[in-house]
């Protein structure tokens, strides 16, 4: 069975005088466990539809399902992590991890006890007393995903959580965020600009045309290399046909 389905997503914003089409009929479905990634032009609504599955907005027409059942809002199954990762810089790195579970008043043992597991697991249990001015921008983006994970979502929505790091930083966190989410076992779907970090994180890649918004080709990502990470992924020798293969599709829209 499918994760999650899309079946017929269009947003039109109105306004008294004009409507705006931002996104038109809009169908795919993801697998449990995979890993999504959606292109295209800037300010096409990949965004949109990001918030739209989320539940932020909702669509002017169309229906979303998990697993199998028309999905029902708020859905504390669905986490979303931002271009920036949000912190709070008066709150020290574990108290930021558990911010959700004190929102959602969760701060139960057995959810403590799973937060202490993560930062633990993924590296980060000798800063949790830090603040997040004294991390880097990497390490800030790997405690706002472990502030996700802490309230266990099946899904994952990511909105270009690396474009604010420089390249080889950008490079470094998106193999070890992958690697995260993976071990995890969740579901991803993510947006970018980037068409090789698109390739060397997906499964399949989504193709968007302009504004409004249609699917214009969905791609299946296979690249012959063991045990694939992001990293490992760029030397696949097929790399290169699938960014000109995307490319040329998005070189259409005048990407």
């Amino acid at each position: 069975m499918d994760k999650l389905v899309l079946k017929n997503i269009s947003m039109i914003y109105q306004t008294i005088e004009t409507e705006t089409k931002a996104v038109e009929d809009i169908s795919f479905n993801i697998k449990d466990g995979e890993f999504v990634v959606i292109v295209g032009p800037s300010g096409c609504g990949k965004s949109t539809i990001l918030s739209i599955i989320a539940g932020l907005i909702n669509p002017s027409y169309g229906e979303i399902y998990l697993d199998g059942e028309k999905i029902s809002y708020p859905c504390n199954k669905i986490g979303y992590m931002f271009q920036k990762d949000t912190l709070f810089e008066w709150r020290t790195i574990f108290k930021n991890i558990t911010l959700g579970l004190e929102i959602r008043k969760e701060l139960t043992k057995e959810n403590l006890n799973y937060a202490n597991i993560l930062i633990e697991k993924y590296g980060l249990a000798s800063f949790k007393n830090y603040y997040p001015r004294q991390l880097s921008g990497g390490m800030r983006q790997r405690v706002a995903l472990i502030r996700t994970l802490v309230l266990n979502p099946e899904i994952l929505l990511l909105d270009e959580p690396f474009s604010a790091l420089d390249y080889h930083t950008r490079l470094l966190v998106a193999d070890e965020i992958y690697k995260i989410i993976k071990a995890e076992g969740k579901t991803a779907v993510m947006v970018t600009h980037d068409i090789a970090e698109a390739i060397s994180l997906a499964d399949r890649v989504i193709v968007l045309s302009s504004r409004p918004a249609r699917i214009k080709t969905i791609i299946d990502i296979k690249l012959s290399v063991n045990n694939k990470t992001p990293l490992l992924s760029r030397n696949a020798p097929e790399f290169k046909d699938y960014f000109n293969l995307i490319w040329k599709e998005l070189d259409k829209n005048e990407y």
